[in-house]
């Protein structure tokens, strides 16, 4: 194999989750490659590198082969070398945790015992 559609590979390396998703970065200028922005249809070859921006996080990989079909998250390695900046990747993990501190964990709409309590608390 000499080269894969960028998509393809993105969703295979695990990117992105769906291809969808990967064609949808593609054409929403979310991944550069070799530093300029990519189709999707563009031909990934070894040695290439990817920038691919996800929610977070800004990813610069190198690509080291190739593969058409989805991996296994302990292969992904093999074919790929994450060079992306520990800064970066700091700045990720420190998102993610504080976006679980302020989860709102409302389940909606009240219940009868949570409106008797309200009306209990707003009684004079």
């Amino acid at each position: 194999m000499e080269n894969v559609r960028l998509d393809k590979w993105l969703w295979a390396m695990r990117i992105y989750k769906t291809r969808s998703e990967a064609l949808e970065a593609c054409r929403g200028s979310a991944v550069r490659l070799n530093g300029n922005p990519a189709k999707p249809a563009a031909k990934v070859r070894i040695g290439d590198t990817v920038t691919a921006r996800t929610k977070a996080l800004r990813r610069t990989l190198k690509v080291l082969d190739l593969s058409e079909k989805r991996l296994g998250a302990a292969r992904v390695a093999e074919f790929m070398e994450d060079c992306t900046p520990p800064r970066d990747l700091e700045a990720a993990q420190e998102k993610r945790a504080n976006a679980r501190l302020f989860k709102h964990t409302g389940g909606g709409r009240p219940t009868k015992k949570d409106r008797r309590t309200i009306e209990r608390l707003l009684r004079p």
